[in-house]
């Protein structure tokens, strides 16, 4: 097993952290993208020189709104495939909507589990003292109804 000398710790954490955080902000931009297909934006790729200015311009992890040729638009830059998620004014409301249905099943679901865990603290299953041990009418140990004897153990049958 390889050591990480002390003075790499540091580096090493700021590494962890950083990959946790773009992992957290990949995932972010493909539920964005994906809401954005699901509210009709067209994916296009910049060819002209000032629609490639305008892409490199923009915030990478969020929706910007801008005006193109007296026309206003929604765009979701994705820098790294040099596309653009691109909606007009229709398109962007769908797109809110949907975002706020996410967050509120995101919170109905996260609400559930909560509840869950609260019903199974409640239910108090620690004191019930376990299942113990049973044994058949003779005193043997027994498992699932199964009399545990040199036989069956001989083939694995407990």
């Amino acid at each position: 097993m390889t050591m990480i000398p002390s003075a790499c710790k540091p580096l090493a954490a700021l590494a962890l952290a950083a990959f946790t955080v773009s992992c957290a902000t990949q995932a972010d931009l493909k539920t964005q993208q994906n809401l954005a297909v699901a509210a009709d934006f067209k994916v296009i790729t910049p060819s002209k020189p000032d629609q490639k200015a305008l892409l490199a311009k923009l915030p990478k992890d969020k929706i910007t709104k801008i005006t193109y040729h007296g026309k206003t638009y929604y765009v979701l830059p994705d820098v790294a495939h040099n596309q653009a998620y691109v909606g007009g004014p229709k398109q962007y409301q769908t797109y809110l909507q949907n975002n706020q249905a996410r967050k509120q099943a995101n919170a109905y679901h996260q609400a559930e589990q909560v509840n869950q865990q609260n019903a199974s603290d409640s239910a108090n299953w620690g004191g019930w003292g376990g299942w113990g041990s049973w044994q058949d009418s003779n005193g043997n140990p027994a498992y699932g109804g199964n009399t545990v004897d040199d036989r069956r153990a001989a083939v694995g049958w407990y």
